[in-house]
């Protein structure tokens, strides 16, 4: 059987990387009987500079991409019926605030080394799970830690993880990476790291992807 690595350059804010990731999935499964798929996440931020306790995600968007309000909120009720198509839930009312990532990147790049990409994988899922389904705050260490019993991992270590300046650099280091390369918005899907697909795409595209770059 053929195989492929994916790296899925993606930040936990971002809700069409939780639809790409769950349309990539659905890609997976389509072609399991023909390619090995072994999905790693990599660290992208939107809002690096978020200060603790985030912002109202209407005001910051519409500050971000120069748009009233009244189009962002259009604009997002677009990505919530998309999500539902592709059957990523998200919360009844939307996100409510826009919070900064780089606890749940770090939890990640932990997930990665000391586990595997499975289990890097299950805690990418929920803590996209926690950021737009249960759209709690990123700020609070409990709902990360929450995600990391969800996804079956150590929550002692994890809350370590949280309580120390852990893996910060090499999260840092692969964030600057990616940026070097010219990834600039996200999701970025990389087949076997040559081959760069970007957005969040149908499962049929990924799909034929995969079954176009597996080695």
């Amino acid at each position: 059987m053929k195989s492929v690595r994916i790296d899925f350059v993606s930040d936990i804010a971002c809700p069409w990387c939780a639809i790409g990731l769950t349309a990539l999935e659905q890609a997976v499964d389509q072609v399991s009987d023909r390619v090995s798929v072994e999905i790693h996440t990599q660290p992208f931020e939107l809002n690096p500079q978020m200060p603790p306790g985030g912002r109202d995600v209407f005001e910051y968007l519409s500050e971000k991409y120069g748009n009233p309000i009244s189009q962002v909120k259009i604009n997002q009720e677009r990505i919530y019926q998309r999500a539902a198509e592709i059957g990523f839930t998200f919360h009844p009312e939307g996100r409510k605030r826009v919070y900064n990532t780089f606890n749940g990147h770090r939890l990640l790049h932990w997930a990665g080394e000391e586990f595997d990409a499975a289990a890097q994988l299950r805690l990418k899922k929920a803590l996209f799970h926690t950021y737009f389904t249960l759209a709690v705050s990123m700020d609070e260490p409990q709902h990360l830690l929450d995600a990391v019993a969800r996804a079956n991992l150590p929550v002692s270590r994890a809350q370590a993880v949280i309580e120390s300046d852990e893996f910060s650099q090499a999260v840092r280091d692969i964030e600057q990476e990616y940026g070097q390369l010219g990834i600039s918005s996200v999701p970025a899907v990389i087949f076997n790291q040559r081959h760069l697909i970007s957005g969040a795409q149908a499962p049929e595209v990924f799909a034929q992807a995969i079954l176009e770059y597996a080695d």
